[in-house]
């Protein structure tokens, strides 16, 4: 280390980490997390006159120097000077956040697709919501390796559902149990199999899913995913479920008729793998709870999910694909990073199935029942409900990455703060998994997990789009790298052939949304 930089990293700064008397040692390195054994100086990197936002309270620190070293945030001050050797990004009315995290995706083709495209975003951290390719676990290990370029994947199992499930085994990789054994069996199985969660569905019955709480606790594993059809929410709240996706069963849960509704919701008959058929008869049973909403019954669910911190993730996006299939196509800006293949199954998807033999009363039904989902998102801030970003990637014309951006809008547009919507997708992600002390905010000793924008988010949030650089783990993405990135994702959708939505020699293909 030369004479300037030990100087430097000798003085006092606010919450900075001093290194006193000029050498960096494993003391200095076990203060800011860094492995015991590491002695040498990492690379510092400096954020010049930048705005550093706080999502959690909306303060905004302007004229900022922030200091990188190595993977981690070293300092942050107003007056810090940059050391001799350090790399600068001046960066003057730019804005600092957190790095985004999109809490509920199926990432689409092959390394070459997803994981650039989530890091072009701003995304830093994806929860794959269902491990439908083992080849996820692998992605997820070669980033923490450092080996592919990506965002931190928390990976959920292959889905666990009843018997009939809704999903074909023949298309989707889905654990399908019958009774308490199978139940705890299925756990163990993804366990051994790699999984970060166990992911459960919405056709397990009540004592095979207990079973899988329990098996999940035993094995060290949290669960995630739908309300069980047969499951009240609040059950499933109280039971320990640390997620619940979508909105469908928590309309039904906030019904003055929610035993009437319950009580069709158990009567619906579907083959293996008919997930549209089960869709199709959710539709009236969700329109009959929509128009019987209970503020009392609401009040009562919302509190539990609230002081139990069971977290929710509406995917607004998902819904409005569902709701409203007549105005659902393709963005023409973002178009060029699907496949032509990807296109095809959307375009069958939507037309085939979702707007297929639909009355005029369900159309009308269902653009009301958009119009609901907005509405419900908006009484679960309301009611300071822990609420995920999440987008249901993987549903007709989304497009990793840019769907995080539609997500944090259409909150806002239900009725979220723009500081309400950036928290979804950069503080509640880091506590509910249990990370706040490396991720969720911009602070010394963070991992520097950051995004570069050209405008502020907490003003408008679609400026969360105005992306001018992304730091992934200390690695930064200049507006160049960036621009290659999405290049090269172009280049590849081009190039590789699907076969039955498969990415030949990759990972995921297109699939309904929903999971």
């Amino acid at each position: 280390m030369n004479s300037s930089r030990r100087q430097f990293l000798a003085r006092t700064a606010a919450g900075a980490t001093v290194v006193a008397g000029g050498t960096f040692t494993a003391n200095h390195a076990a203060a800011l997390n860094w492995p015991a054994a590491t002695t040498a100086a990492p690379r510092i990197t400096a954020l010049t006159d930048v705005t550093v936002i706080d999502p959690a309270n909306g303060r905004r620190d302007r004229h900022q120097t922030v200091l990188l070293a190595g993977e981690r945030i070293l300092a942050i001050g107003r007056h810090l000077p940059v050391p001799h050797g350090a790399t600068e990004l001046r960066l003057s009315g730019k804005f600092v956040i957190p790095g985004l995290a999109d809490m509920h995706v199926h990432s689409l083709g092959d390394e070459h697709v997803s994981p650039p495209l989530y890091l072009a975003n701003g995304l830093t951290m994806v929860r794959e919501m269902a491990a439908s390719d083992p080849t996820l676990y692998s992605w997820r290990d070669r980033i923490d390796a450092g080996t592919l370029l990506g965002p931190r994947m928390i990976v959920g199992s292959q889905i666990i559902d009843g018997d009939p499930t809704l999903w074909d085994p023949n298309l989707l990789r889905v654990l399908v149990v019958h009774d308490e054994a199978g139940a705890r069996a299925a756990v163990r199985q993804v366990k051994a199999e790699g999984a970060d969660f166990v992911k459960v569905y919405s056709r397990l019955s009540p004592a095979a899913y207990r079973a899988i709480l329990d098996e999940a606790r035993r094995q060290g594993l949290t669960v995630h995913g739908h309300g069980p059809d047969q499951v009240p929410v609040k059950e499933v709240s109280k039971a320990g479920q640390r997620s619940i996706e979508h909105i469908h069963a928590l309309g039904l849960s906030v019904s003055s008729r929610e035993a009437e509704v319950r009580r069709m919701q158990r009567a619906i008959k579907i083959g293996t793998g008919d997930y549209n058929g089960w869709f199709r008869q959710m539709h009236p049973i969700e329109w009959i709870a929509a128009n019987s909403y209970s503020r009392a019954r609401a009040a009562d669910v919302f509190g539990t999910l609230r002081r139990n911190r069971t977290r929710v993730t509406p995917t607004l996006t998902m819904h409005q694909v569902l709701d409203t299939p007549d105005f659902s196509a393709p963005d023409p800006a973002t178009r060029k990073y699907l496949s032509a293949d990807s296109i095809g199954t959307y375009d069958y998807v939507i037309e085939d199935l979702y707007k297929a033999n639909r009355s005029a009363e369900e159309i009308s039904h269902q653009r009301q029942m958009w119009e609901y989902r907005q509405r419900f998102v908006r009484e679960l801030f309301a009611h300071d409900v822990p609420v995920l970003a999440g987008t249901d990637t993987g549903t007709p014309y989304m497009v990793p990455g840019f769907a995080l951006h539609d997500e944090l809008e259409l909150m806002v547009r239900a009725g979220a703060t723009t500081q309400q919507a950036l928290t979804t997708a950069t503080v509640e992600p880091a506590r509910f998994l249990g990370m706040t002390a490396d991720l969720g905010s911009v602070q010394p000793r963070k991992i520097a997990d950051l995004v570069v924008l050209d405008a502020d988010p907490l003003q408008d949030i679609r400026n969360t789009r105005r992306i001018h650089t992304v730091i992934t783990r200390g690695r930064v993405i200049s507006p160049a790298m960036r621009a290659q990135m999405l290049a090269d994702v172009e280049s590849a959708v081009k190039s590789f052939a699907q076969t039955s939505g498969v990415a030949a020699g990759g990972c995921c293909g297109t699939r309904p949304p929903g999971q």
